[in-house]
């Protein structure tokens, strides 16, 4: 079996693969609803939250746009550092919002002072941040944000884009005082892609009854309607929805504490190899990824070689982002990815570079 050590779609466990091969059930069954409800209430462990988990057949950008379209009126603050936060931007933009956009460089975080000065003058409904930027390896500091907003301008709904990190960092809805937090099934999850995650607050959902032209599918005010009876307005991707079922059973059971402390540990050790080869992060010290390390290409090396060398070995890492193409390469750690699996890979880094 192949290993990618890419950031997404990630490598899916032979039991949870099995787990789609379940029969299909009637989507209105009671069997099928006693599954939908036990994976949305065991998801909400993930979050950190007691508030609602919304389980909905699309990508993580399915529910950027749900933010959006349920949660503004008018005006939204867009914090971007990171290609998957510019998406933000422009579907917020797409949606026709009065959308500003606060602006950091790639390789630096979104800064709290800079979102408070920001809200503090701007009436904004709400922000949208990411947590940790796909693109770039970057954490933001989501918590340390939020506690700006709230200081400044308590009303302000806060958004988290969190498809990269969930399950794979720590993020704490509630204790943070988030007001939506997001993730995709093929990233820290260890799912097939096309399930996304979203925890809404209470004062978000009162929010989103007063919004018009919620649009139809992502209207979180239908969905909550049949979440209170174990359903989804739509047909639910029923194979990934026993997939979740299973998988979180797993995640679970390894203790999330533990799955963090698991995912912390591999970003160093890559992050310490690449410091002995005089590679350098993309991203600060402090505000490094768990899930995801981007490295500077300082050594100029062909990725493609060196990615065409590791697939002959049943492994594969990522090329840069975008503009960041050649100029760094990504190393993800997430999902099922275990120390001797990163060890296996780096040595066989190593073998490239002798040749």
């Amino acid at each position: 079996m192949s290993r990618m050590f890419v950031p997404g779609p990630v490598d899916v466990a032979d039991e949870i693969l099995q787990a789609q091969a379940a029969p299909m059930l009637p989507h209105r069954s009671k069997e099928f609803e006693a599954i939908y409800r036990r994976a949305s209430e065991k998801s909400q462990q993930l979050f950190f939250t007691q508030h609602r988990v919304f389980l909905t057949a699309s990508s993580g950008t399915g529910l950027q746009e749900a933010a959006i379209r349920n949660f503004v009126d008018k005006k939204v603050l867009s914090c971007v550092n990171g290609a998957f936060a510019d998406r933000w931007y422009e579907v917020a933009v797409a949606n026709g919002k009065d959308v500003e956009k606060l602006s950091a460089e790639w390789d630096q975080p979104i800064r709290p002072d800079r979102v408070a000065d920001a809200v503090r003058k701007g009436g904004f409904e709400a922000l949208t941040v990411v947590h940790n930027e796909t693109s770039t390896g970057l954490q933001n500091p989501v918590r340390e944000i939020a506690e700006a907003v709230h200081a400044v301008a308590p009303e302000t709904l806060i958004f988290v884009d969190a498809v990269s990190s969930l399950a794979g960092a720590k993020i704490e809805m509630d204790a943070w005082g988030l007001d939506m937090v997001f993730t995709s099934s093929q990233k820290c999850l260890a799912l097939p892609p096309g399930l996304a995650l979203g925890a809404v607050s209470d004062r978000a959902m009162k929010k989103a009854e007063k919004v018009e032209n919620r649009g139809w599918y992502f209207d979180l005010v239908r969905m909550e309607k049949h979440r209170l009876k174990d359903s989804s307005p739509a047909t639910p991707a029923m194979s990934l929805i026993f997939a979740l079922d299973k998988q979180l059973d797993r995640i679970l059971t390894e203790g999330l504490e533990n799955r963090f402390a698991r995912h912390s540990a591999m970003a160093k050790r890559v992050q310490d190899w690449a410091d002995e080869h005089d590679l350098s992060m993309y991203a600060p010290e402090g505000f490094r990824s768990q899930t995801v390390t981007t490295v500077k290409n300082d050594r100029g090396w062909d990725v493609s070689a060196l990615n065409k060398f590791l697939l002959e070995r049943g492994m594969r890492i990522a090329n840069g982002y975008g503009a960041l193409k050649n100029i760094t390469f990504r190393i993800a750690h997430m999902g099922e990815i275990q120390m001797e699996d990163i060890e296996e890979l780096l040595k066989a880094m190593e073998e490239f570079l002798k040749r």
